[in-house]
């Protein structure tokens, strides 16, 4: 939501099966981009998605190992767009809990 508006295109990094990265795509279409493409890998990305191209957005899907997008990054500067701007939408810090038979387990090892 945040770099669509931005952007000619959006790259969204996952796979067609994740309906995360799928939804990405839609999201980026919906709020600007003029277009969106979902790869899996960076071999993937087309010359001609580039034509005339100033501003791509990068996104991934929640699970894509960081690997896959640097390796986008890296081809996107191939390809002469190697000014990147870090864009944080959201920080995300989730806390869980523990399962209790965890949590007896360590005390009981005097760990907690």
């Amino acid at each position: 939501k945040t770099i669509a508006p931005q952007a000619d295109l959006v790259i969204v990094v996952g796979s067609k099966n994740s309906s995360n990265s799928v939804r990405l795509v839609e999201v980026a279409l919906e709020y600007g981009a003029k277009a969106s493409y979902l790869v899996d890998y960076a071999e993937q990305i087309q010359d001609e998605w580039l034509s005339g191209v100033e501003t791509i957005g990068l996104t991934s899907g929640a699970s894509v190992p960081e690997i896959l997008v640097t390796d986008v990054l890296k081809t996107l500067a191939e390809h002469g767009y190697s000014d990147v701007e870090t864009i944080t939408a959201m920080e995300e810090s989730l806390l869980f809990a523990l399962p209790p038979e965890l949590r007896k387990d360590l005390k009981a090892a005097g760990q907690v």
